[in-house]
């Protein structure tokens, strides 16, 4: 069936312009799915994230990157208003959303510092989602959170209390944040490459109109960073009520089997980093991991004994099914033979400045 040139308008030219590019480039672009495929098919089970952690990065991401763009469009629109430039703070307003789509074409999920984070949130989030719960040893025995809330300590009481506005705040998306809750680094990085993002969807322009959004946007940006308060994030949380129960290592194994069968995970891990004194995401990352050799470690240098060890192995093999509860079955009699200190001294890199980890690894990687 022919079609007459004539009747096909501008906008269907254009599409058909770029199909044309598009196809006559697209053996570079073949050639790298072939090659992101190959690497694929070479990665172990184990290491492959699993679809519902992949969603919840992504999700994830889309909101980080949608909270900052909101908050940043907004302070800038203001500045401009306020400043007399009444149509640029509408350019700006009407503009958008432009930020997680753009950085993620950008690579940005490829930034390893970012999805460090992102990956373990997400990892810690799926694994809430799938841990069983455990019947409590009486029927009239409450929960661990429950306990916590009602302890005869008011700070404790009230640091499980604000643990349970923050998992809501992280898990619920009724009550989803109104503010990024990123750890400071993560977040000085997305704040800027959402101000770079915005810079160029409203660019050129003349040289004056460009001064004065460049201006708005740069103190707008200030603006958001100077806001953001790490003390609010459910990690930080956590930590804190850790600290406050500073719990003995004879309490520390049941405190942890209880924390996993309420599906308190950031407890789980905050409990842990505290009783090892080493940070959150460090020790989330350890918890986390598919190849969990150094969790066995953690957990005899923080003094667990068999009957706790087993109980969290037990737990995590039946929320993960890509944890292999045979192996850890085989592998627990080489686990309880390692002396506590043995296990510290062998975790102690784990305590080393982070900037002197990541070299230390870029290096490792380098010669390997």
């Amino acid at each position: 069936m022919s079609v007459d040139q004539g009747d096909i308008d501008e906008g269907v030219r254009a599409n058909a312009g770029r199909l044309l590019a598009r196809g006559a480039g697209d053996d570079v672009s073949a050639d790298r799915r072939l090659a992101a495929a190959i690497d694929d098919l070479g990665l172990p089970d184990a290491w492959r994230l699993s679809e519902r952690t992949r969603a919840l990065v992504h999700e994830n991401f889309a909101d980080q990157c949608g909270l900052i763009e909101r908050a940043l469009r907004h302070r800038t629109s203001r500045l401009l208003a306020e400043r007399g430039a009444g149509e640029l703070a509408l350019a700006v307003d009407q503009r958008g959303p432009s930020v997680h789509t753009t950085l993620a074409a950008a690579g940005m999920l490829a930034d390893r510092g970012l999805m460090r984070e992102m990956i373990g949130r997400a990892r810690q989030a799926a694994l809430a989602d799938t841990l069983v719960t455990a019947a409590p040893e009486r029927a009239d025995r409450p929960s661990l959170i429950v306990r916590l809330v009602e302890h005869p300590d008011p700070a404790v009481a009230n640091l499980a209390s604000a643990l349970m506005v923050a998992e809501a705040k992280r898990r619920d998306g009724l009550a989803k944040p109104q503010h990024s809750d990123l750890p400071a680094e993560c977040h000085h990085q997305l704040v800027w490459a959402a101000a770079a993002v915005l810079r160029a969807e409203l660019s050129p322009r003349p040289l004056t109109e460009q001064a004065r959004i460049d201006a708005a946007l740069s103190d707008a940006t200030l603006g958001v960073l100077a806001e953001h308060d790490e003390g609010e994030r459910l990690e930080a949380v956590a930590m804190r009520l850790a600290v406050a129960l500073a719990p003995s290592a004879t309490e520390l194994g049941a405190l942890l089997v209880e924390a996993l069968s309420d599906r308190r995970v950031a407890l789980a891990i905050a409990l842990l980093a505290q009783a090892l004194g080493l940070d959150y995401d460090i020790v989330r990352d350890v918890l986390l991991d598919p190849v969990p050799d150094r969790l066995w470690l953690a957990l005899r240098a923080a003094g667990l004994a068999r009957a706790a060890i087993a109980r969290i192995g037990l737990a995590l093999a039946d929320s993960e099914p890509a944890r292999d509860l045979e192996a850890f079955a085989d592998q627990l009699p080489a686990i309880l033979a390692i002396p506590p200190a043995d296990a510290r001294a062998a975790l102690a890199p784990l305590r080393l400045h982070p900037d002197f980890r990541a070299s230390l690894v870029r290096l490792a990687r380098a010669l390997a």
